[in-house]
């Protein structure tokens, strides 16, 4: 079959309790569409917030969001559904390059990040991603996964404490529709909770007395036009903001092989062989979005946490979720409307989907029996957690303008403690475990 032939599961519609949807299948386009709208939801936040956060044009983003993950589902050869969404580990030196005013210097250094982690990609591709294996055996892998949940705790939970009402009936309703419902109206209990949700939002914004208290401000809806093309902005050549974005390297390497194995880890298939492609895909989309004017892209982990939830794996519908948001870039009026989501929906969706993520983490290791009984796998994994947990943040550079938050903090630790613990036991003639391998 061609690279975009997906098998139909069964007759498309319906789906058997404990069922998979293979990233290879599909259901039937309808349901497949519902599916990729969800996707489209669990993005659109995060995806928009960190244009909001830095200054850039949010249709832009959205524009090169769209095109990253498009580019990255053809070049995995769609073997590894994923949605690329906006890095928040670009947050930080984005803020900083910014603060001469000059946008291009910024995306000059997206761009940047975006070509390193590319010639990364290729490396892999060529030699080999065996030694990856050997870097980060599972115990690591699993950290790296969980720590990408974990790490946004705080996000979910101050969301949902703004606006705790709608953040419950969100919860609610998703959390009443999986439990009581089975098939495809179960399997899209996010995206109906969003919409539920929202309607309360809604309501509550239009009969409140006092405009400030309202939850959705529709202005921006209605002042927004339907068809307009996002706003590009070149790069400005300036090698000097390089040191503040190369640690972000770092974080998209992490968080795509933690992608890819969250992925393998769901599917119950081995994706290491993507894994090169995967980095250059990303590393390729980042280029793009830097050159553009668009924040740099990475694997999301909001989407994970949907393919957690409804165990719809199919491609197909990330094609739906890429053609959906590049339709959105194009269209102010709807994507105003879609970035209108209150913050108090996000957070009942976030609180569990964020959840989901570090809960995948705590799988790899059992999946790969990881013996916690040993020093080595004990010390690694606990001491990146409660880093990024906590998102521990080291800070250096002459004015501070290099920052490493907890995800990259914990990484590093996660790799320095495993190889230091296993180098100093294996110096003092200790038995040390081998790399679990699933059965």
């Amino acid at each position: 079959m061609g690279m975009f032939s997906w098998k139909l599961h069964g007759d498309g519609k319906t789906i058997k309790q404990g069922e998979v949807i293979a990233p290879d299948e599909r259901l039937s386009w309808v349901r497949t569409t519902g599916i990729g709208l969800q996707h489209i939801v669990a993005m659109f936040g995060a995806t928009f917030l960190v244009p909001v956060l830095v200054g850039f044009p949010p249709s832009t983003t959205l524009f090169f969001s769209a095109i990253s993950t498009m580019l990255f589902l053809l070049i995995t050869r769609n073997k590894v559904p994923s949605y690329l969404g906006s890095s928040f580990a670009f947050i930080a030196p984005i803020t900083a390059a910014m603060s001469g005013g000059n946008m291009g210097v910024a995306t000059f250094g997206i761009m940047c990040v975006g070509i390193i982690l590319g010639l990364i990609g290729l490396l892999i591709m060529k030699v080999g991603y065996k030694w990856v294996d050997i870097l980060m055996p599972p115990v690591v892998t699993g950290v790296i996964v969980a720590l990408i949940g974990f790490n946004l705790a705080p996000v979910a939970v101050q969301n949902f404490l703004d606006f705790p009402i709608t953040a419950l009936i969100t919860f609610g309703s998703i959390l009443l529709i999986q439990a009581l419902f089975k098939g495809m109206i179960g399997r899209l209990s996010i995206l109906i909770g969003v919409i539920i949700g929202y309607a309360y939002a809604a309501i509550q914004s239009i009969v409140v007395a006092d405009p400030e208290l309202a939850e959705i401000d529709f202005t921006a809806i209605k002042e927004a036009a339907w068809i307009g093309l996002p706003q590009f902005t070149l790069p400005v050549l300036d090698f000097s903001i390089l040191p503040m974005f190369l640690p972000v390297v770092l974080v998209l390497i992490a968080e795509n092989i933690g992608h890819v194995k969250s992925v393998a880890t769901m599917t119950g298939k081995s994706l290491d062989s993507s894994i090169g492609r995967a980095l250059f895909a990303d590393g390729l989309g980042t280029m793009f979005a830097g050159i553009g004017g668009g924040s740099g892209t990475t694997t999301y982990a909001e989407n994970i946490g949907v393919m957690a939830a409804t165990k719809v794996y199919s491609t197909a519908a990330y094609w739906v979720a890429g053609i959906g948001a590049l339709l959105l870039s194009l269209c102010p009026k709807f994507g105003a409307a879609i970035f209108s989501i209150p913050v108090g929906v996000l957070g009942g969706v976030c609180i569990l989907l964020y959840g989901m993520i570090g809960m995948l983490g705590v799988r790899i290791w059992v999946e790969n029996k990881v013996d916690f009984s040993k020093p080595l796998n004990i010390i690694t994994g606990a001491v990146p957690l409660v880093m990024g947990i906590a998102n521990f943040r080291l800070v250096f550079g002459a004015n501070d303008e290099v920052e490493l938050g907890g995800i990259a903090c914990g990484t590093i630790a996660a790799l320095v403690l495993y190889h230091l613990v296993r180098l100093l036991q294996k110096a003092r003639g200790i038995d040390v475990e081998p790399k679990a391998k699933k059965e």
